[in-house]
């Protein structure tokens, strides 16, 4: 799940609270170059606010004109955008690019309340979930979802099944050049970026949509900062920052680990977080240690690149032979 997601159930559920009915639009499958993968969500009230996204623009404009015309009331269904040729001249959709859509309109009932909230906790980590949704009565289930990966999206019979997530969030153990380069990469794909560092030259740094928290990593990660979908990155070279935070990271379920260093600088770190962190041979193997992809990266934005790639690769379960 990414960041964009919370925003959706968050204000889904605002509304919801203030006894606004809504419509609730997932993307279930897309074909061509349609611009955003399934999954991703649009939350819309009938005044026409909306937050999230589907397209882009183009079929956003095309559902709020759907609902202005008093159309799509029913509780559950799926509605296509870009299946025709003038659909796609109208919308503009890229390279003959079609969005399968579920569009979900739902009163303010204590049921789609509580619904919203289940939602909510799992996006923020609390457990993933699997959403069931009758597609001829509107009927809602939660089921507890173990799966992980990029299949979030399944449709069986006359049933659609949504995997919800935590958002894929990146701790930034520390600032530097390449964790604010990483930080704007993270961004640009949906990540939460969360960036600790309390050093008192830092204190001036501010970085667009991250939040910024003046403590130590290790002491946001120990406070329960990480779930299932994070990855923490130490990129300063400072062992006061990156060693702490690496040792309190390998007790958390964080998905990806990773500090920066060559070769030599990460065998050395390795030894030192068994001597003085007592970390065992397989907390140290969890560590991706030199951190990112070998891209033969020399400068910040490249480093970063690398990074978030490896971030990315290891999420969906890629190895690196695959490659």
């Amino acid at each position: 799940m990414r960041h964009l997601d919370v925003q959706v159930i968050d204000q889904a559920l605002q509304w919801a609270r203030t006894g606004q009915a809504q419509w609730l639009c997932t993307v279930l499958s897309t074909y061509g170059s349609a611009p955003r993968a399934p999954g991703a969500m649009l939350v819309a009230n009938g005044a026409g606010e909306h937050v999230g996204s589907l397209s882009g623009g183009c079929v956003e404009e095309a559902f709020l004109e759907s609902l202005t015309r008093g159309e799509l009331r029913e509780p559950a269904q799926i509605v296509s955008y870009g299946d025709s040729v003038e659909q796609r001249h109208r919308l503009r959709l890229p390279c003959g690019g079609v969005l399968i859509v579920l569009v979900e309109h739902r009163a303010a009932s204590l049921e789609w309340i509580a619904h919203l909230e289940s939602l909510q906790a799992a996006l923020l980590g609390h457990r993933r979930l699997q959403r069931h949704v009758e597609l001829s009565s509107g009927a809602l289930r939660l089921d507890p979802d173990t799966g992980h990966g990029s299949e979030r999206v399944q449709v069986v019979d006359e049933t659609v099944r949504i995997s919800i997530g935590p958002a894929l969030r990146l701790i930034l153990a520390g600032l530097s050049p390449v964790a604010e380069v990483c930080a704007s990469f993270a961004r640009a794909i949906g990540c939460e970026v969360i960036a600790c560092d309390p050093r008192e030259e830092m204190l001036h740094v501010q970085l667009e949509g991250v939040e910024m928290q003046r403590v130590l990593p290790s002491m946001f990660i120990a406070a329960g900062g990480c779930h299932a979908a994070t990855a923490v990155v130490a990129l300063t070279h400072d062992p006061r920052i990156d060693d702490l935070a690496l040792m309190e990271a390998v007790h958390t379920p964080a998905f990806y680990i990773g500090a920066m260093g060559s070769e030599a600088t990460s065998a050395k770190r390795a030894e030192r977080l068994k001597r003085i962190g007592g970390l065992t041979d397989e907390q140290i193997a969890r560590l991706h240690m030199p951190i990112g992809l070998d891209l033969g990266s020399k400068a910040p934005a490249e480093i970063a690149l690398a990074v978030v790639a490896d971030i990315l690769r290891v999420y969906h379960g890629k190895e690196r032979h695959a490659l």
